[in-house]
C-alpha cells in the first residue's frame, strides 16, 4: 500500500533547490546536474522550471536523473513547479514527476506537441542502397514516435486525459492554462 503525498502550499515552494530557466539544452543539463548533486537527500526538493522548450532528449536525461535519484533517496520528495511557460521539452521533463508532485503557478501555460523532425533524404547510387536509406529514415521516425508516446503516457498517467485525446491534440500544439491542467489531473494544484 502506498501513501498519497500530502498536497503542498505556497510556503513549500519558497526556496527551490533547483531553478531551471531558458532553453532545455546541454547547458541547462549541466546546471541541473550541479544543483541535483547539492540538493538535500531527504525531505522536499523543489525543481522550478520555466521554458519555451528545447531538446527532448536532454529533457529525458534530466527526467531519468529525477527517477533514478528518487529511487536512490526514498526519503526525498522531488516536486516540479512550472512557472509562466512549460512548453514542449519542459512538458516531457514534467512527465517524469508523479502527477501528485507536479504544480504550476497561476497563469502558467503548458504546451504539448509531437516531436519535430527536419530531414532531407538524398537518394543516389545503387537501388538497394536507396531502399536502405529510406528504411533507415522510416526506422528513425518510428523509433522517435515510440519514445514520444512513452513520454505522453508518463504525462497523462493518473489524469483524465486519454492517450487518444493527447495524440489527437499534440500535432496542433496543445496549449493548456494552469487551472485547466489541474482540472484534468495533469498537475496536483495551482500555486
Amino acid at each position: 500500500m502506498t501513501l498519497e503525498a500530502p498536497q503542498l502550499g505556497p510556503c513549500d515552494f519558497e526556496h527551490p533547490a533547483i531553478i531551471l530557466s531558458g532553453t532545455v539544452d546541454q547547458a541547462m543539463y549541466q546546471h541541473f546536474r550541479s544543483c541535483l548533486t547539492s540538493a538535500p537527500e531527504e525531505g522536499l526538493v523543489v525543481v522550478e522550471m520555466a521554458t519555451l522548450g528545447g531538446d527532448p532528449e536532454v529533457a529525458r536525461m534530466m527526467g531519468e536523473d529525477i527517477r533514478f535519484h528518487s529511487e536512490l533517496h526514498p526519503n526525498r520528495r522531488m516536486v516540479f513547479l512550472g512557472k509562466t511557460a512549460v512548453y514542449s521539452a519542459g512538458a516531457t521533463f514534467m512527465g517524469f514527476f508523479a502527477a501528485e508532485n507536479r504544480y504550476l503557478t497561476r497563469g502558467t501555460r503548458l504546451m504539448i506537441h509531437e516531436r519535430i523532425i527536419t530531414k532531407d533524404v538524398h537518394l543516389e547510387g545503387p537501388l538497394s542502397r536507396c531502399i536502405a536509406s529510406l528504411k533507415a529514415a522510416l526506422n528513425e521516425i518510428e523509433a522517435s514516435i515510440a519514445i514520444q508516446n512513452e513520454g505522453f503516457q508518463n504525462l497523462i498517467l493518473g489524469s483524465q486525459v486519454s492517450i487518444n485525446e493527447l495524440l489527437m491534440r499534440a500535432p496542433e500544439n496543445w496549449y493548456l492554462e494552469a487551472n485547466e491542467a489541474a482540472s484534468l489531473g495533469l498537475v496536483a494544484a495551482v500555486i
